[in-house]
């Protein structure tokens, strides 16, 4: 335990060390950050304005990717810009109060994130295992609750901890990473932080098995399922109806545990940074082309919407 030394705490900034003090290397990470954040940004408003306009995408399914796109924006926004903005300018450090709003919109959207992904694995599992009542039970209002608990689950994960480190004392100054974390912020802490940081790991575990158990308990009825139908053409579109989402599902599960999941305590540090870079960064690019290039009715809906596009400016 720390001991308590309030008296003492003089810190009002942090220090953001990043991934690199190289300078020829921060070039590198800068360019690369800049073009991920920028295509991702665009990739995922693309999505978002396709559902909008397209009336072919008016169901569950792409009223819940339209979320989970703006979702993935929020979460890039709410990391990237501030780690490019360092680099370009020099200057690591960041107040407290921006730090901590920074921890709680990443740890939002993220922890939102995950719900919304159980929830889609529901619209998957009422897709294919009780097509005929779809449109009935996955209806508007419906949507729009799972929608709305997702983000209030989200909310209500993070709060406790976070309410109870705002009472927090610092006394360094240094938070080694890409941004502001929950991790290096209790390290710098002269407060004892024993509770917080074992209520901090309670919800992240059990929003990890929570929205797991969900996902996985959708794809054994859904395997189930599609292996009872008669025809392999059948099963192969149920499958590919599914295999945008598994591939989302598996790249943001995966990056999560392999954090958790360090070769030695020494690469423990460099490691997180990495994956947390390529976690806020690649991530948020690759979704939007995953679902694009695997999902007929998105691509159909990219080029119908390119042609009147072309359509419209020859008029013009």
């Amino acid at each position: 335990m720390k001991s308590v030394m309030r008296n003492h705490s003089t810190v009002t900034m942090f220090i953001i060390m990043g991934l690199t003090n190289d300078p020829h290397l921060e070039i590198l990470v800068f360019t690369f950050l800049f073009i991920t954040y920028t295509f991702s940004v665009i990739g995922n408003l693309t999505i978002i304005s396709l559902i909008l306009v397209d009336s072919h995408l008016k169901t569950a399914m792409y009223f819940f990717l339209q979320n989970f796109s703006f979702l993935e924006i929020s979460l890039t926004t709410a990391c990237v810009p501030t780690y490019l903005y360092i680099i370009s300018s020099g200057n690591k450090t960041i107040s407290i109060k921006a730090c901590f709003s920074q921890v709680f919109f990443i740890i939002l959207f993220g922890a939102t994130e995950f719900f919304l992904l159980a929830v889609m694995s529901y619209d998957r599992y009422v897709a294919i295992c009780k097509p005929l009542h779809y449109m009935s039970i996955m209806n508007s209002r419906v949507c729009r609750n799972l929608i709305l608990s997702c983000w209030i689950s989200g909310l209500l994960i993070i709060l406790p901890a976070f309410c109870l480190s705002l009472n927090l004392e610092f006394c360094d100054s240094t938070n080694d990473h890409i941004a502001c974390d929950a991790s290096p912020i209790l390290k710098n802490s002269c407060s004892d932080t024993w509770f917080i940081e074992q209520l901090a790991i309670f919800c992240a575990v059990l929003t990890l098995i929570m929205t797991l158990v969900c996902v996985v308990s959708s794809y054994i009825y859904i395997i189930k399922t599609v292996l009872r139908l008669p025809s392999s053409q059948q099963r192969k579109k149920a499958f590919s109806t599914c295999s945008s989402h598994m591939i989302v599902v598996s790249i943001s599960y995966g990056s999560c545990i392999f954090m958790y999941i360090n070769p030695s305590a020494k690469e423990e540090v460099s490691v997180n940074k990495a994956v947390s870079l390529l976690t806020v960064s690649v991530a948020p690019l690759l979704n939007p082309f995953i679902y694009t290039l695997r999902n007929k009715q998105v691509k159909q809906a990219f080029h119908d919407n390119l042609k009147r596009l072309a359509f419209l400016s020859k008029e013009y």
